[in-house]
């Protein structure tokens, strides 16, 4: 695995790339992760909390996951590294410049995730990283369910 030092932009910049990586590991969907997330967050809707309901009510004829729900589900779809940042003391998690929920995501399904790096520049901070991260509905892999840019700065 190649490594970079965090503070060598140049070096950094060949990680830019229009190619998305190799896909995660796989996290399942259940019932009781949504309810758990719906008690956590008070957003109770009946799409996500009601199976009854969501049989004959929603146009996807089960229950979905919320869309910050598939987001927060990131760190555990762990893929295998192609790269290694290294020589920095604190990662900062900066922000975001894009989140779309273009999909539903069903209970009962998994999803996973595929990211590349959009962009590398110095800053006052440190080295910020720009990545991209689409996440999916195992078995529809051709339109992601989630797409979010991640800013990261390496200090």
């Amino acid at each position: 695995m190649k490594q970079y030092a965090y503070n060598d932009v140049e070096a950094l910049q060949e990680l830019v790339s229009d190619e998305f990586g190799s896909w995660s590991g796989q996290v399942e969907i259940t019932q009781t992760l949504v309810d758990q997330f719906a008690a956590l967050t008070g957003d109770t809707y009946w799409i996500h909390t009601d199976p009854e309901k969501a049989k004959t009510d929603s146009p996807f004829g089960v229950t979905i996951a919320h869309g910050f729900l598939t987001l927060v589900l990131l760190p555990k779809m762990v893929g295998e590294p192609s790269y290694e940042v290294t020589g920095y003391n604190n990662i900062l998690n900066y922000g975001s410049d894009k989140l779309r929920f273009i999909g539903p995501v069903p209970v009962g399904s998994a999803v996973h995730c595929r990211s590349r790096v959009k962009g590398v520049t110095a800053t006052p901070k440190g080295t910020k990283l720009l990545m991209e991260q689409h996440i999916h509905v195992v078995g529809q892999d051709e339109r992601p369910v989630l797409v979010y840019e991640m800013i990261i700065i390496y200090m």
